[in-house]
């Protein structure tokens, strides 16, 4: 009898180890890929502005980033199936799975942009499509039939315009694309408009509902999550796409003709994601500054960085495919804000993670 008392002693102590081991695996949130959306853009802008080698740096390391993310999603899907399912219906986390769409979008137009690999920006897109139609129908569909849902304030964040950005990303990547699929260009270019047009309609539903919830119920510092500067982002990555159709529209028929309603849109876009972001910025130091609600490494602020770095890009393309040469300087100063917001938040990352190795060695 004596010698079993340790092996019932040590069982559950293995068992612990191992569900410890796995715990942050099962609870990985959806909207890690912002981490590859936030990398991805902030390297895009720097390329387009000059700073090559910051550019060549960030998509280095977001070659790690996605590769990685997608084998701790693979692990996930293995081991917690059922964790995962119970995500895609969930209100809160489920429109985090868009940044799977996204992040593959972005990391193709990287591989476009910065690597010329036109081949394996194909791919990535092909399967941006695929994911964008799996987690669309899959996450509406869920979300709409499901018997018990939570009220509009506890239910709607700005996470959920992530589905605007994931729209927008696919548009984007097929324009950039559309020249090397010959005959067949006209054909992507009016996938790719109508990607944009519906992204721009989701945008107007979505936000809707968020306005509706920020001024009509009340607002405590904890539901100004993260992820409310996408208030912003969906609008620069709206701008971003409207502008990449205005500079196609020379090689296709059907753009030219509708040229001015891309040109008046594309603007409208911008103006919007202009105007919100004194708004955010004022809503974050009520937050942080009045509230005094403490600011900490969360992966949702990566779902922060994306935007601003989006701007960046967004005003630099529009300036370009429109001849406004005097909003140039914008980017200039807003590249600076988005490398600060990227090292700042990777710095938490990397604390993170310190934090978590001494914590199991422990």
């Amino acid at each position: 009898m004596d010698s079993v008392g340790p092996v019932e002693t040590t069982a559950p102590s293995r068992a612990s180890e191992m569900s410890s081991r796995w715990a942050g695996i099962e609870t990985l949130h959806p909207a890690y890929f912002a981490l590859v959306m936030a990398t991805g853009i902030v390297s895009i802008a720097s390329q387009l502005l000059g700073m090559t080698r910051v550019a060549f740096v960030l998509f280095v390391l977001n070659i790690v980033f996605y590769g990685t993310l997608w084998g701790l999603t693979g692990l996930r899907i293995v081991r917690f199936a059922r964790r995962m399912a119970s995500d895609l219906t969930d209100h809160g986390r489920s429109v985090g799975f868009f940044t799977m769409v996204a992040g593959t979008c972005v990391f193709g137009s990287q591989c476009f942009i910065i690597a010329s690999r036109p081949m394996l920006a194909a791919a990535l897109w092909v399967l941006g499509i695929a994911l964008w139609i799996f987690f669309t129908y899959a996450i509406f569909t869920s979300l709409t039939v499901k018997g018990e849902k939570p009220s509009l304030a506890q239910g709607i964040n700005g996470g959920w315009l992530v589905a605007v950005v994931a729209t927008q990303s696919v548009s984007i990547l097929g324009t950039q694309l559309a020249p090397f699929f010959g005959p067949h260009h006209e054909g992507i270019l009016f996938f790719t408009l109508s990607m944009w047009l519906g992204g721009g309609m989701l945008y107007i539903w979505i936000i809707s509902l968020i306005f509706y919830r920020y001024t009509f119920f009340v607002l405590e510092p904890s539901d100004l999550s993260p992820p409310y500067w996408i208030n912003m982002g969906a609008m620069a990555i709206s701008t971003l796409a409207g502008a990449m159709l205005i500079s196609a529209a020379p090689e296709s028929v059907l753009l030219r003709q509708i040229l001015p309603f891309l040109k008046g849109f594309t603007l409208f876009f911008w103006a919007t994601a202009t105007w919100w972001i004194p708004m955010l910025l004022i809503l974050g130091v009520w937050r942080h500054g009045y509230k005094r609600f403490s600011l900490r490494y969360d992966p949702l602020y990566w779902g922060a960085v994306f935007p601003l770095g989006m701007y960046t890009a967004c005003t630099l393309r529009v300036s370009q495919a429109m001849d406004i040469e005097f909003i140039t300087s914008i980017p200039n100063v807003f590249i600076w804000i988005a490398l600060a917001a990227w090292s700042l938040t990777f710095v938490g990352l990397i604390r993170r993670i310190m934090t978590l190795l001494a914590a199991r060695a422990a």
